[in-house]
């Protein structure tokens, strides 16, 4: 905006100036001003100059209040009240402030009123202009917008024609009534007919026969406006009556007022995707050499039952597992091992296909069949004895004849009460035992057996760590003379002290720790204990001299670091080697060959004592006990309970004793020392005597004791012989 020159020297500067000032605060104060105050004033001060040498010009034209009026206008100082004060302001001092003495013309009164009208009618036609020009633009901008808006229709409609008409899927167009409005090209050749018929029928008309009812509840909550959209796979009915799956998009188009108006339909045909899907699916589930469901839709299939299962329903799992398949497979080879399943397979799906039953390969030789319901347990029996009779049908291989059998294991319950894994490991379990019976079995699983293997399995995995945390503890048993009572030897005995079962015997873990080869181990800790216990004995009482009896299994026995193992535990604990003895059964004595064990005669040579232990229940080859290098035989302790007395067994009460007695002479004859296992009476202590026994040992001469209570007692018998 173009600002008019200031006030020049032929007017009062000063006044103008003020009066300026005062104009712009008016002003401001009136309504909005788009200038901020210095640039408001300037403007005015030019205007109030300009209306100054209007007022002295010669010969005098009102047309400068005019262009002021239209100035303010311009310049959007537009408010009536800024013109009503602009107008009143000019009428009332202008004259006196802004023109210096004597210089105001004769009728400088008509003038001041004429300059007033011209502003007046300056800011009035200036006002209507702008209003028109206002005025003028929106309608243009209307004009141009409706223009715009009927293109971009035009365009849009285009589009959907281009895209409607040219698209690869299928689009249709159907009534809130079901009707079809329109189809493109596309669907009409997706389902085998021409647009125009499609136009005339109705869009249940072309859903698939199983879908129909499903397809229907949608597009009646589409058109009852519950949803706007949806998509589906589903599959529609061809004119030719084939049917297409399809991947289906639909979306409802509203009325302005929300009424629907009708539904637009896009189809694509993934048939061809839907069965390559089904293939893959097919393969995830079901095993490629079989053709059997796999693992993993057993366990969706299981887990399904039991998630859905009432209080009533019953489930059972037949396990199955091919006998001595390996050596098939090893001696026949795998391609000979995979015919035969595949012939195995169709034959356990064949004896339970009436019934509807799962059967499913678990992998390698092994099989399950899912009985769902089913007849109870003795249904369960009823399919798996038919199992077993479809796998021993003989079969025969390319030119192999084969004679094939399997072990079942049985799992039956209340479904809600089982668990998938549970029921699977159950299952396994049970297969192992009916495995364990023989070739061809079947056993059904019982929880009190399970919970005693699964107790057995928990101990022998807590072994190695019960080692390593020295929960294992020695009580030790005397054996003691049965010419005087004195106590020459004691045997060292394991117990193991765990944390929640409290204190274990040996027949609890001993099988267990020869089963898993800890046994070497924790012999090894027996022996080195022991012999420590003993030496800790001698030095207390160096005239006691007492024997320490320890216990060598047959994996000891033959482990060939033994002699070293022996010899390191007397060195490191100082005990002499007279004062240990080593007990070893018959069978490990013997050997798997009847010879004796080469470490033997090593371990005498150290002057370590040995011992026969069990004696009279292994093999008891008298020709080669004769040649070992033992020192004492240990009657096996059913010998000596079978001496009780005069009873009503008295006559096997004789000849338990007449064995004994025999045993001993043997044992004397080869120059051995004879102790006896087992005596818990007196009256079986005074027969060994009798027989001429040298030592017993039992509950009758005391219970195994920890070590401290062995020193009491050896120290009552020191005081005694004081």
């Amino acid at each position: 905006m173009a600002v008019p020159e200031p006030a020049g020297e032929d007017i009062g500067r000063a006044g103008a100036q003020a009066y300026a000032a005062e104009w712009a605060a008016a002003l401001r104060r009136l309504g909005f001003v788009p200038l901020s105050a210095a640039e408001t004033e300037r403007l005015l001060l030019a205007h109030t100059a300009r209306l100054a040498r209007a007022v002295r010009a010669e010969p005098f034209d009102a047309q400068p209040g005019e262009d002021v009026g239209g100035a303010l206008v311009g310049a959007h100082l537009a408010e009536p009240r800024m013109l009503e004060w602009s107008v009143r302001a000019l009428g009332e001092d202008f004259l006196g402030r802004v023109l210096p003495a004597g210089t105001c013309p004769p009728d400088a009164a008509r003038r001041i009123s004429a300059l007033q009208g011209g502003l007046a009618a300056g800011f009035a036609r200036a006002l209507r202009d702008r209003t028109f020009s206002q005025q003028e633009r929106i309608a243009r901008s209307a004009w141009q917008a409706r223009d715009e808006a009927e293109q971009a229709l035009r365009d849009s409609e285009a589009r959907f024609r281009a895209v409607f008409t040219g698209a690869a899927i299928g689009i249709g167009i159907a009534g809130a009534d079901g009707r079809i409005i329109d189809v493109n090209q596309s669907f009409a050749e997706m389902l085998g007919y021409s647009a125009k018929e499609l136009r005339r029928v109705d869009v249940a008309s072309l859903f698939h026969a199983d879908d129909a009812a499903g397809m229907g509840e949608l597009y009646q909550e589409l058109v009852e406006g519950k949803q706007d959209s949806a998509r589906v796979e589903r599959r529609y009915q061809r004119k030719d009556g084939t049917s297409l799956w399809t991947d289906l998009a639909v979306s409802l188009i509203r009325y302005d007022d929300g009424r629907p108006r009708f539904t637009v339909s896009m189809i694509e045909d993934i048939t061809e995707r839907y069965a390559l899907q089904q293939r893959l699916r097919f393969q995830a589930s079901h095993d490629p050499l079989t053709g059997l469901p796999n693992r993993t839709l057993f366990f969706e299939t299981l887990g399904r039952i039991l998630d859905g299962a009432g209080p009533d329903r019953r489930v059972a799992v037949c396990f199955l597992d091919l006998d001595g398949f390996k050596a098939i497979n090893d001696g026949l080879g795998h391609d000979l091992g995979d015919r035969l399943l595949v012939m195995i397979a169709r034959r356990l799906a064949g004896c339970v296909a009436d019934h509807g039953h799962l059967v499913a390969r678990m992998g390698g030789d092994e099989f399950v069949i899912l009985l769902d319901g089913g007849d109870g347990l003795d249904g369960a029996v009823a399919v798996a004895k038919a199992a077993l009779a479809a796998v021993s049908a003989p079969a025969r291989v390319g030119d192999q004849q084969l004679a094939v059998s399997a072990s079942v294991g049985i799992v039956e319950g209340p479904a809600r009460e089982n668990t998938a894994s549970e029921l699977m490991k159950a299952a396994d379990t049970t297969l192992y035992w009916a495995k364990a019976q023989g070739r061809g079995r079947w056993a059904v699983h019982d929880p009190e057996r399970s919970a005693r293997d699964l107790a057995r399995s928990a101990l022998a995995a807590g072994l190695p760590a019960a080692l390593d945390r020295d929960e294992f503890v020695l009580r030790y048993q005397p054996i003691v003379s049965l010419l005087d009572g004195r106590m020459l030897a004691v045997e060292a005995l394991v117990r193991w002290q765990h944390p929640t079962l409290g204190l274990l015997g040996p027949d609890r873990f001993i099988g267990l720790a020869e089963e898993t080869g800890l046994i070497v181990r924790l012999g090894e800790w027996v022996l080195r204990q022991s012999c420590r216990d003993a030496e800790g004995w001698r030095q207390r009482f160096p005239e006691a001299r007492v024997v320490v009896s320890v216990n060598l299994a047959a994996r000891q026995a033959d482990d060939p670091a033994i002699v070293d193992t022996v010899s390191d535990a007397l060195a490191v604990s100082g005990l002499p080697a007279e004062l240990l003895q080593l007990e070893l059964t018959e069978s490990a004595v013997m050997g798997t060959a009847g010879e004796p064990l080469r470490s033997l005669r090593r371990l005498s040579g150290l002057g370590v004592r040995l011992a026969i232990d069990d004696f009279g229940t292994g093999y008891s080859n008298l020709a080669y006990l004769r040649r070992l290098p033992i020192h004492c035989l240990k009657l096996a302790g059913p010998f000596v309970e079978g001496i009780r007395g005069d009873g009503p067994d008295a006559a096997a009460d004789h000849r338990d004793e007449r064995i004994v007695d025999a045993l001993v002479r043997l044992a004397h004859a080869l120059e051995l020392w004879v102790t006896a296992e087992a005596v818990e009476t007196g009256e079986q202590a005074e027969r060994l005597r009798a027989l001429r026994c040298d030592t017993g040992q039992g509950r009758y001469f005391g219970a195994p004791m920890p070590a401290d209570a062995i020193a009491d007692r050896l120290a009552g018998t020191a005081r005694g012989s004081e």
